[in-house]
């Protein structure tokens, strides 16, 4: 015997040599030892139990089914045990202690109803005082059956699992159950029970163990009764305790995805990767009010799960890649997914009966196969969507298509389960009687997969809107540079101009251009189409235009000709302009094309209208000449002060603006009261006055 056995035998036998009894030790009185009363526990009613499909014809004395009586003879019926074998486990959730139902019994592919009888002989009094009152029974009912069912106890019936008061039951899922039985028959204290068992004659598809109940009853005292069905409501808590957890988690993603659109609007992917955890959320919330109440039935549940939820959100993550990809080709792909999702939600209805349910159609056992192998091919069809779209991804991304990759095989393992189960990858796990799934997990993993590619995505982003910005400071620069001085004096003439663009960089332009050859100043101003950087740039190249051109000549109408032949050509790029200048002795010449008159002294100039540059080529602008006389104040306005609009929508307007001219008002006031009036625009004023 080693060290180790020999510490072993030890640690075992010195303890009960310590507390055998010396010969000489008195035994304590009989007062002095504990008693203990038997009966606290419960006993499961394994039977056998007295079985028969069909249904009870319904007793004209009493109007209850007479398959419920305790005295029916029962003894033709079929036996069932509901002894759990070892090895055998839940299907479903892979728990053990399950019994197969009547379809393993003979009863192959029948659905409706079905009775289940025992006769039950209990003793109340054990463990109680002589002459206490027999203590009451309680029942806790089986936790799966398939689907529902009515409890008789001596004929009465005590109580349900489902809807049985209508012409269809309406069942639910399978929840714990606690019924108080009535006082026993007759001097023994028989208690004659009688399940009355629905399966749904539009179950989905039937296993080669459905139909019946599964696990078997337990009776005993209330007490005892009441307190394991109290454990067992804490057991189907903790088997769901992952079910609210992930729904957090879910919500939580949904509030990061959300929140990143603010970084970038642009990047429609946060939308979708929102969306679907918001729909797995919501998904999450059905079931637990369809695992913990009877509030939605089980065809609500499947219609729900199987037929909306599940398709949808199957759908909506292949979109989810299909986007975070900036995939354009092949364009009809979208539309495929929508006709497999939509697929799959019909084809899992008809599967599933679920049309019957709600009373629209009735499928024969074979069509309904044949649903079933549709949403097989409609469940493959979203998957190689998902490949496609994974392929064509990292062909065009390359590295960053590679990175992407984990997440998309998280997701088909958590979403594609069966069409993985070629893999023979164990799907269950229970860890201290939680649950542990094998797609819970999955999704798990994903989450932190695109937590991480969200963050390096933004992060990417950033730099690239930085890189925009920057650029974005250069074209504001640039701008700034193009333009004239705010003042400046002329011989003759006084110039002020004011400049406010709607966004960082405007559309507005306009050049002061001084001629020493005749001691005229030629002015130049208009409005480009659209607004931002690209505005900006068009920008910039009518302001080189205009100076290159007016080198050569400072004639308007040369100006304006030289101005259209640039544009023309061009995608959308139009422009109002206006060209005048101002000779030595005030003479004005102006020409224009399609912008607005200037205002004399605070009246409009009258003049014709003309097209705007870059519309046609050879384009007619009108002309025109006037004098200008000393003290007279001429000011060029762009569309942006006439068009300022307030909350009301009420317009900035003309009368406006020549009522603050005709006061000589500022043209650096009536900008700041334009844009504080409501700036839609860029404004751009000019005011010429002759000494």
């Amino acid at each position: 015997m080693n060290l180790f056995k020999l510490l072993c035998f030890l640690c075992l036998t010195l303890p009960s040599l310590a507390q055998s009894p010396n010969p000489t030790t008195k035994i304590p009185a009989p007062d002095a030892v504990t008693r203990i009363s038997l009966g606290q526990s419960v006993v499961p009613l394994n039977g056998p139990w007295r079985f028969s499909i069909g249904d009870s014809p319904i007793d004209p004395a009493t109007h209850q089914p007479l398959w419920a009586e305790p005295g029916f003879d029962d003894a033709h019926w079929e036996t069932v045990d509901l002894t759990p074998k070892k090895g055998l486990f839940d299907p479903m959730y892979g728990q053990p202690g399950y019994v197969p139902g009547w379809t393993a019994r003979g009863h192959r592919g029948y659905t409706g109803y079905a009775w289940y009888r025992l006769r039950v002989q209990v003793d109340t009094q054990v463990g109680q005082k002589p002459g206490a009152k027999p203590a009451r029974l309680a029942l806790a009912g089986p936790l799966d059956v398939d689907d529902g069912f009515q409890l008789f106890a001596n004929g009465a019936l005590v109580g349900s699992l489902g809807n049985f008061s209508g012409s269809r039951p309406v069942v639910y899922n399978s929840q714990p159950t606690f019924f108080s039985l009535p006082d026993g028959v007759g001097s023994e204290n028989t208690q004659v029970l009688a399940f009355r068992v629905y399966f749904r004659d539009s179950a989905d598809l039937i296993g080669p163990n459905d139909g019946g109940i599964h696990d078997a009853p337990l009776l005993g005292l209330a007490g005892v009764v009441n307190a394991s069905y109290q454990l067992r409501w804490l057991q189907q808590g903790r088997v769901s305790v992952t079910i609210p957890f992930f729904t957090l988690l879910y919500i939580l993603a949904a509030v990061i995805a959300f929140s990143l659109t603010l970084f970038d609007r642009a990047d429609r992917v946060y939308w979708w990767i929102g969306a679907v955890f918001l729909l797995m959320s919501a998904n999450n919330i059905f079931l637990l009010f369809f695992n913990f109440s009877q509030a939605i039935s089980i065809s609500a549940g499947l219609f729900w799960v199987g037929c909306i939820s599940l398709p949808i959100v199957l759908a909506t993550w292949v979109m989810v890649w299909w986007v975070w990809f900036r995939l354009r080709r092949p364009a009809w792909l979208p539309g495929l997914v929508a006709v497999f999702a939509l697929l799959f939600g019909i084809s899992e209805a008809a599967a599933y009966g679920l049309f019957h349910d709600y009373g629209l159609l009735t499928l024969s056992p074979a069509a309904r196969h044949t649903f079933e192998a549709l949403t097989v091919y409609a469940r493959f069809g979203l998957l190689g969507a998902l490949v496609l779209i994974v392929v064509l991804g990292v062909r065009q991304q390359g590295r960053e298509g590679w990175v992407a990759l984990p997440g998309v095989l998280l997701l088909g393992i958590a979403r594609f389960q069966p069409e993985l189960a070629f893999l023979h990858l164990p799907r269950h796990w229970f860890v201290h009687g939680i649950e542990l799934q094998l797609n819970v997990l999955a999704n798990l993993l994903l989450e932190a997969a695109l937590f991480l590619l969200l963050l390096r995505r933004m992060l990417v982003s950033l730099r690239a809107q930085r890189a925009v910005a920057a650029d974005l400071r250069q074209a504001v620069e640039v701008q700034q540079v193009l333009l004239p001085d705010a003042t400046a004096s002329y011989p003759g003439l006084t110039v002020e101009s004011e400049y406010r663009p709607a966004q960082q960089v405007g559309g507005d332009f306009f050049q002061i251009i001084p001629r020493a050859s005749d001691n005229s100043l030629l002015i130049v101003a208009g409005d480009v189409t659209g607004k931002g950087v690209q505005a900006g740039m068009l920008v910039a190249l009518l302001v080189g235009a205009i100076r290159s051109t007016a080198e050569v000549n400072g004639d308007p109408l040369f100006i304006l000709e030289a101005l259209n032949r640039r544009l023309l050509g061009r995608k959308s790029a139009q422009a109002t302009c206006l060209a005048l200048r101002i000779a030595s002795d005030g003479a004005v010449t102006l020409a224009n094309a399609g912008h607005l008159p200037p205002y004399l002294n605070g009246a409009p100039v009258a003049m014709q209208g003309a097209l705007p540059l870059g519309m046609i080529d050879d384009a007619e602008f009108s002309m025109m000449q006037f004098q200008l006389d000393p003290k007279d104040r001429l000011v060029l306005i762009s569309d942006g002060v006439l068009e300022a609009t307030d909350a009301k929508g009420k317009l900035f307007g003309f009368d406006k603006v020549q009522q603050l001219l005709q006061n000589k008002t500022p043209i650096a006031a009536l900008a700041r009261l334009a844009q504080q009036f409501g700036q839609q625009d860029d404004i751009s004023l000019v005011a010429v006055t002759r000494a």
